[in-house]
């Protein structure tokens, strides 16, 4: 059972700090409350540390995007659309897990915690496994475009994050270029230029390969919730390298 499984049947006993523990204990307090069934010691089982990484990513992902969606001063309906299309077409969430990205998305949208903070916290959780800041980095891109457009306060917001993130803003350029442009999309999806050697193309296919195999980025932390999101991604990264092959004659 994991994190999730543990929440809807309150024998949760771990709560985050900080910025995204205020949204958690805001969206799920009674979660915590009497009748949570306790352990032979008298405590709530804890959670593992996966566990642990799974709630962080899942209660972030859904605060900073509550964030993102105020970018622009108001949270219009097609950017709820794109919070909801995104839960079903991308995730494809169950009824618990939709349940809790809606009320935390929700929770977070009246919360004084700020975009910034959620960053800050998600950054130290994650700071050692860059593959999962560059994920937080796509979902936040993939979610704002989803729309038909890229605003200015939309990027100001992701960009604070790639900051934060210590993330490379060439890395991020070559993202936002997969969702805004067409030209170069399979480049972008390896972290590669065209005009690289084939050698050069080749190490990028494989760096990504190795580092956003579902399998492995899960068990760094993924919500089992992300999964579909990640595979998603990783048949983009081979999709984009037969796309490369077939251009080049690479065999």
């Amino acid at each position: 059972m994991g994190w999730m499984g543990k929440l809807v049947g309150g024998t949760i006993g771990f709560a985050l700090g900080g910025p995204l523990g205020a949204i958690f204990g805001a969206a799920f307090g009674h979660a915590f409350d009497s009748g949570s069934q306790l352990d032979t010691t008298g405590n709530r089982p804890r959670l593992s540390a996966v566990e642990q990484h799974q709630l962080t990513f899942f209660v972030a992902a859904f605060s900073m995007l509550a964030k993102l969606a105020q970018a622009d001063g108001r949270v219009t309906q097609e950017e709820i659309d794109s919070i909801e299309s995104f839960m079903e077409r991308d995730l494809r969430l169950n009824a618990e897990s939709r349940n809790a990205a809606v009320n935390i998305f929700r929770t977070a949208l009246n919360a004084p915690g700020t975009f910034a903070d959620f960053t800050r916290q998600f950054h130290q959780q994650f700071s050692d496994q860059p593959q999962m800041l560059e994920l937080m980095i796509d979902i936040l891109l993939r979610v704002a475009v989803s729309d038909g457009s890229l605003t200015q306060g939309e990027e100001s917001m992701i960009l604070s994050a790639v900051y934060t993130f210590n993330f490379s803003t060439g890395r991020y350029e070559q993202m936002k270029s997969q969702y805004i442009r067409t030209a170069d999309k399979a480049y972008a999806v390896l972290g590669c230029s065209p005009t690289d050697d084939d050698d050069q193309v080749k190490r990028c296919y494989r760096q990504r390969v190795q580092e956003y195999h579902p399998d492995k980025i899960a068990a760094k932390g993924l919500p089992e919730e992300f999964t579909r999101f990640a595979q998603d991604k990783f048949r983009e990264i081979q999709e984009a390298w037969e796309q490369i092959k077939a251009a080049r004659g690479i065999s």
